[in-house]
């Protein structure tokens, strides 16, 4: 089972911005092919990281007002929170290494403050 959790407008303050710790937000759709091919590099960091980072999914067909409150005009878009706040956006396809080294640096930068 996937620790991705799938989040609509209705869940997104709650799951995304009043979250404590580090938030990463996948904006994707359907019938994005680069966006299916992120899913197991996710679910990877999930598994390695999944206690330092709580990693959403947020489909942009479903929750366009999400999509254009943050400005996400392509995907795969993947929105980090920190306290609520964006603290870092990447646009398109990583691998997990990737992801990863932009984790451990929110978190290291969250940890010197």
């Amino acid at each position: 089972m996937s620790s991705i959790k799938q989040i609509g407008s209705a869940e997104f303050k709650e799951q995304a911005l009043q979250a404590s710790g580090l938030v990463l937000v996948d904006f994707s759709a359907t019938w994005c092919g680069p966006c299916k091919r992120l899913v197991p590099e996710l679910e990877a960091v999930a598994q390695e990281l999944g206690d330092k980072v709580t990693i959403l999914k947020v489909d942009v067909d479903d929750s366009p007002d999400i999509a254009s409150e943050y400005g996400v005009q392509s995907i795969p878009n993947m929105t980090f929170f920190k306290d609520g706040k964006v603290v870092d956006t990447v646009v398109g396809l990583l691998p997990k290494a990737a992801i990863v080294g932009r984790i451990k640096k929110h978190l290291t930068e969250a940890a010197v403050r």
